[in-house]
């Protein structure tokens, strides 16, 4: 692909981004601590478990770390206000490491600085391809929440605590949202995304859904009652390029 830049691709994002801010300030990303997670019981975690929590603590950390370069080289606020979401997200991870008496592996660590080797790796090569373009910063967003989709998904099977299920399924939530945003602005600019860690049907089904709001239960329902979470404003999908 020709690397965009400049005033052309400022213009051509101009009009997806508008819609893409509003799911970035949309209701659903700040509020996974407060998801009636605290009133849910103690429940012993196993080895796995502990490895998984430990894992998205750092992964949230990777996201909001990762956007907060990106909105220092580029200035936009998508970038801005979904490393917001993601404290978060980071916030909600932490209240369940220390309800279990688990060590927080990003304690200490500065902006950009990880525990996990991997995940220090990705983040060097997120931010140095994020760097190259606008773009190029919009596909490793999306790239991001690819990957927490993925991960979430594998935790999602690997935990019967309904606390632990209750906030990744608000994780979840959240990061099919941000998804919803980049691959947005990204479709609107003509360029097309193709998911790297979910199936393409999950990455199409996410996008075939309305922006999410509200909180939801462990087995990812409207904690007030069954069916898909509250739906936000719809906005009508760019056309999408053959695949």
């Amino acid at each position: 692909m020709k690397v965009l830049t400049g005033i052309l691709v400022v213009g051509l994002l101009a009009a997806p981004l508008v819609q893409a801010q509003g799911y970035a300030r949309g209701g659903g990303h700040h509020g996974n601590q407060s998801c009636a997670v605290a009133k849910l019981p103690y429940q012993e975690v196993d080895a796995t478990e502990r490895e998984d929590l430990i894992l998205m603590r750092e992964e949230e950390k990777l996201a909001r770390d990762v956007y907060v370069a990106l909105d220092d080289l580029w200035g936009m606020r998508v970038f801005r206000n979904i490393a917001g979401a993601e404290r978060s997200h980071m916030q909600a991870v932490l209240s369940l490491l220390e309800k279990y008496g688990i060590g927080d592996p990003t304690d200490g660590n500065a902006v950009g600085e990880f525990s996990d080797p991997d995940l220090q790796g990705l983040y060097s090569q997120l931010v140095e391809q994020g760097s190259q373009s606008l773009i190029d910063a919009l596909t490793v967003g999306a790239i991001i929440e690819d990957l927490d989709i993925h991960d979430l998904d594998v935790a999602l099977l690997r935990t019967d605590n309904e606390d632990i299920r209750t906030v990744y399924q608000n994780l979840r939530k959240g990061s099919r949202n941000h998804l919803r945003a980049f691959v947005g602005l990204l479709e609107g600019s003509g360029v097309p995304y193709e998911p790297q860690y979910i199936s393409i049907d999950e990455f199409e089904q996410i996008l075939d859904t309305p922006h999410e709001r509200g909180c939801l239960d462990a087995d990812g329902n409207p904690q007030d009652g069954p069916g898909n979470a509250r739906p936000g404003n719809h906005h009508p999908r760019h056309p999408r390029h053959d695949r």
